[in-house]
């Protein structure tokens, strides 16, 4: 990876971060002030401060921090430091347990909150998405043996009705993780309607961490457009060796390339390795070498030049659809898109306590840095989309009933109102060491599978 690349990369990760961290502190010290509880600091990351101010009547400090891996509000609270006979009823402490309740919550609502005005503003906005269009599917997998042929259109899976092939992957994880059989409705060419099940009862729940698409041999169809670059990505491993708009592959390694599908191919399976490409530029025959990148797209690794086919093809645009829609179904549709990835994320995590669902499907700081530049190269809407996904993730996490959490607080002030008096110190103190010590597991097998994934490649 190219330095401009690492930038684009970790900057990208940063905002995401910053967004992220920022809303959900926000959430809490909104809260906080509307119940009139004073805060002291506003703070984005951690360690040495490099920025600091105040501002507000409670003169609240507002500062940012040299590790952004997270944030905090601070509050006046007794069980911290001496606070002032004429403050006390703005201790936090002080508070009921439905205030305190409120104001912990809030944080985690905000990150909610968040993916449902970023998922409106899609689904208003509009959203070019790929159609559900199959291609042939490879022998042996299960949507061969269905009876599944190319240049089929996917209508409806299990009864829900199929727009776009995001929505086709998405159906597909759901039905997968119960291993229901896929009832896949399609129509093709000549306007005839087929129904085919696929059996997802040996569906290996350890590969679910790959495309669950390409396991069951449903692959997108691919045109035969003609290979001429349409566009070159800047930064990428095509603009490095010279590629320009217009160029057209005559020839890779001398093997003749007709159509854009061979191109994609050929570079896909070539990550990390030098390929000769023969080109036609303005009449001349031109001939460079490249190198594919490693990128990482569904769980399997495929090589990436940064290139795309020239638009302007009709069969090209009979791939894709603008997905947009009005503002009171667009609220509808955001609402129901951050239920159902906040559901799916809880069964995925039970799963994975179960031992049903392995642990190599949890993803570091390094993989979540990775999709952050892919997303953000492909253009603001799935950046955009990549927030809200990552935000709901945030909110789930942290509604979790673990210790050091907001969710583990919750869980105190559940026992509090059950039992007419707080948890005593001694129990807080364990359940904190507890919390950590979850906490601590957890990114450890974070960042093991971020590493595994680097070391293999």
């Amino acid at each position: 990876m190219s330095p401009q690349d690492l930038a684009w990369y970790v900057g990208a990760f940063l905002l995401a971060l910053a967004v992220l961290v920022v809303v959900h502190e926000m959430g809490h010290y909104l809260v906080a002030r509307a119940c009139n509880v004073k805060v002291l600091r506003f703070a984005f990351g951690f360690g040495k401060v490099i920025w600091m101010r105040r501002a507000g009547r409670d003169g609240t400090e507002w500062a940012v921090s040299v590790f952004p891996l997270g944030g905090y509000v601070k509050m006046l609270d007794e069980r911290e430091a001496p606070v002032a006979a004429d403050e006390l009823h703005r201790a936090f402490n002080r508070q009921s347990v439905g205030r305190r309740s409120l104001i912990v919550a809030a944080g985690p609502a905000a990150n909610f909150l968040l993916a449902i005005v970023l998922y409106w503003f899609l689904f208003m906005h509009g959203v070019t998405e790929l159609k559900p269009r199959l291609g042939q599917p490879p022998a042996g997998t299960p949507a061969a043996m269905a009876g599944i042929a190319e240049g089929m259109t996917v209508r409806a899976v299990n009864g829900q009705a199929i727009a776009t092939w995001q929505e086709l992957r998405w159906e597909s994880m759901r039905q997968a993780l119960d291993k229901q059989a896929l009832q896949i409705e399609t129509i093709n060419a000549q306007r005839e309607i087929g129904v085919f099940r696929i059996a997802m009862d040996r569906f290996d729940l350890d590969e679910l961490e790959r495309d669950p698409l390409h396991l069951l041999g449903l692959v997108l169809y691919r045109p035969r457009l003609p290979a001429v670059v349409g566009r070159v990505l800047p930064g990428s491993a095509a603009a490095e060796a010279g590629f320009r708009a217009e160029d057209r592959v005559l020839s890779i390694d001398g093997k003749a390339i007709e159509h854009w599908g061979e191109l994609a191919a050929t570079a896909g399976a070539a990550a990390g390795r030098q390929l000769h490409f023969l080109i036609e530029r303005d009449g001349a025959r031109i001939e460079f070498p490249a190198t594919p990148r490693l990128s990482e797209e569904a769980g399997r690794k495929l090589g990436r030049l940064g290139l795309s086919a020239k638009e302007g093809s009709g069969e090209a645009f009979e791939m894709t659809t603008v997905v947009s829609y009005g503002p009171l179904d667009s609220m509808t549709r955001s609402l129901n898109q951050t239920w159902d990835t906040s559901i799916l994320s809880l069964r995925m995590m039970g799963r994975m306590l179960t031992g049903e669902l392995s642990w190599k499907n949890l993803s570091g700081p390094v993989t979540i840095a990775d999709y952050a530049g892919q997303s953000a190269r492909l253009g603001p809407g799935y950046y955009l989309r990549f927030l809200a996904l990552i935000s709901i993730s945030l909110g789930v996490l942290n509604l979790l009933p673990v210790p050091v959490l907001d969710g583990g607080h919750l869980m105190y002030y559940l026992v509090e109102f059950l039992k007419g008096g707080p948890v005593s110190e001694r129990a807080l103190e364990i359940g904190q060491q507890i919390g950590f010590a979850l906490l601590a597991l957890l990114m450890a097998f974070a960042f093991y599978n971020d590493i595994t994934r680097l070391v293999s490649g």
